[in-house]
């Protein structure tokens, strides 16, 4: 899998006097974060943490005898997706076919755009990128007659004579895409089957934005969406609908991925590939999907809650550069540098000016705000003075939803548990 060649100062955070390096050089610098070798704001991931994920999906999913097509979208990093095809993960998930393409080129053998395809322009760069890498397997999703319409009407225009693999997508009233009833679905199947230009190898849904935190809601959510599964999966194995051996049933946000593994591998009279496509586990959070690891422990009646099973692994570190009033101090990291969609970041640890050891925040510190740059550190003017934030040391953030965080950084240090670092990652948005 290729990957620049070189890490330079065109990077933020990158050091302005350092000459390029590559990957395997930058480990060897010996850049230590807490003494002020990079420039803040930063953002990094600890190395103990994605270790510690990797192993733990590769376990869950071992265990259960379905395979992991992790959604590639929400790191977009070629290394990081070596990490978890080395850790036995059967493909890569994608929301375009841009980002297929850059999966592709990086080596992802194995590609499900998670997503409905059907533009011209999208269809061209899939037809190409299957000729340059006719060993690559892809597949996409479809959701409607209208969809496979408009992919035989761009096939007959470019007298296109493969066929591609699709899943077929159920989904949930008010949710995102995806058929919504049995009838639905049943045509659309049969359609499919019917078209010169598409192969149904499986059935797709997802159920992550349903998530709620209230098992029996949850649960309940969950059964009424994989029984749909099941019944169209029977009834096109029963109508011959299926164009392929193995059938694939795909499904798997990060939050109750749990209850979907449980219904991946029906026992339907042909071989099933359950596949789940969790993308956030790798890095986690430490908050939205934090609470919702929560709930998956107790469901999975694992000893320690949430740290018996994943770990955030993605930090966000900003500098004290003002401390105007009584109450509030400022950071140099914004809404150009952290993600916010879901939650504002929420402060962790601090590290004093010289470089000391990291420690726990206070308690009654909290982010309130983000402007481009800056983010309003707010504490309790009645602490200990030892309490308050001091100009120039270092605080570090946890993050809520790590997809919107990862798109503001081309690169990211890796980190060990003394905040050294020992690698680096790109992204590719």
């Amino acid at each position: 899998m290729s990957s620049p060649r070189f890490f330079g100062p065109g990077l933020k955070g990158f050091p302005a006097a350092q000459a390029p390096l590559t990957r395997e050089q930058i480990g060897r610098q010996g850049w230590q974060l807490l003494r002020g070798d990079l420039a803040l704001p930063l953002a990094v991931l600890r190395q103990s943490a994605l270790r510690h994920n990797l192993h733990w999906m590769r376990d869950f999913c071992a265990q259960r005898g379905i395979g992991l097509a992790p959604h590639g979208k929400t790191s977009m990093s070629p290394e990081l997706w070596q990490m978890q095809l080395d850790a036995g993960a059967w493909g890569i998930s994608f929301a375009t076919v841009f980002q297929a393409a850059v999966g592709a080129r990086h080596g992802v053998p194995v590609l499900l755009i998670a997503n409905q395809v059907l533009q011209p322009a999208e269809l061209d760069a899939l037809a190409l990128l299957h000729g340059e890498q006719p060993a690559m397997r892809s597949m996409f999703l479809v959701d409607s007659v209208g969809q496979v319409d408009a992919i035989e009407a761009w096939a007959r225009a470019r007298d296109f004579k493969g066929q591609f693999h699709v899943l077929l997508e159920l989904g949930m009233a008010g949710q995102r895409t995806g058929c919504r009833t049995a009838d639905e679905a049943r045509q659309i199947a049969q359609r499919i089957a019917a078209s010169p230009a598409l192969r149904l190898t499986g059935i797709e849904c997802y159920e992550g934005t349903s998530a709620s935190c209230d098992h029996a809601k949850d649960r309940a959510t969950v059964q009424g969406l994989m029984d749909r599964v099941d019944a169209i999966a029977r009834e096109a194995i029963a109508q011959g609908w299926f164009d392929f051996e193995e059938i694939i049933l795909s499904a798997g946000g990060s939050a109750i991925f749990d209850l979907v593994a449980e219904r991946l591998t029906p026992s339907l009279g042909r071989p099933v590939r359950g596949v789940l496509r969790s993308g956030c586990y790798l890095t986690h959070d430490h908050q939205r999907y934090q609470r919702y690891l929560c709930c998956v422990a107790e469901r999975l009646n694992l000893l320690g809650g949430g740290n018996a099973t994943l770990k955030p692994a993605l930090e966000v570190l900003a500098c004290v550069q003002s401390c105007p009033e009584p109450g509030l101090a400022l950071l140099g990291m914004g809404k150009r540098d952290v993600g916010h969609d879901l939650d504002l970041p929420l402060p962790i640890w601090r590290s004093d000016a010289n470089g000391g050891a990291p420690r726990d925040v206070p308690v009654h510190w909290c982010i309130n705000a983000l402007n481009d740059q800056h983010a309003y550190l707010c504490y309790d003017p009645a602490a200990p003075e030892e309490e308050w934030p001091t100009l120039g040391e270092t605080v570090a953030s946890g993050i809520s939803h790590p997809c919107t965080t990862f798109d503001k950084w081309r690169w990211l240090p890796v980190v060990d548990d003394a905040y050294r670092v020992v690698d680096a990652v790109t992204t590719w948005f």
